[in-house]
């Protein structure tokens, strides 16, 4: 079972939504291209053949992801220990640079955000799920262990 925060599902909804509305578009687009004629040398029908089967996939996967996720209640998480959905500023041990991370069920792809976003399901997630302000986390990383001390949880 995968655990989400509220803000994530709101997130999958919306998508979910504008894909689903999106539909009658892409339908339209292929019989309006389908109506041009002969369809092996006919672009327009190709690509929005494509994005049709491209959304279909993605509508059948976020459907099951929000069927199957479990909505994590932030509001009853402990303010000390790092829960799903929790902002934490860490320091690599032996370093004085401050990092803000974010614990997320799945990226968003905001890269301009204020915290990196790390999953549960990442090496540095899986250790920082559960653990406690002022403690020293361990992750392995494909370039060996790292060493991270929990300075904050926001």
């Amino acid at each position: 079972m995968e655990f989400i925060t509220h803000e994530e599902r709101e997130r999958l909804q919306g998508r979910l939504s504008e894909l689903l509305n999106r539909r009658k578009e892409v339908s339209d687009r292929i019989a309006a291209a389908r109506a041009l004629g002969d369809l092996k040398e006919n672009g327009d029908y190709h690509a929005a053949r494509e994005e049709q089967g491209m959304d279909e996939a993605e509508i059948t996967r976020l459907e099951r992801r929000l069927s199957e996720a479990k909505v994590v209640d932030q509001g009853s998480q402990p303010d000390d220990i790092v829960f799903l959905g929790a902002t934490v500023r860490i320091r690599e041990v032996g370093s004085d640079e401050l990092e803000l991370v974010k614990l997320v069920g799945e990226p968003t792809g905001d890269i301009g955000g204020e915290a990196d976003e790390v999953t549960l399901s990442s090496p540095m997630g899986e250790s920082l799920m559960k653990a406690r302000q002022g403690e020293t986390i361990r992750v392995d990383t494909p370039r060996g262990v790292k060493r991270f001390e929990i300075v904050e949880i926001l």
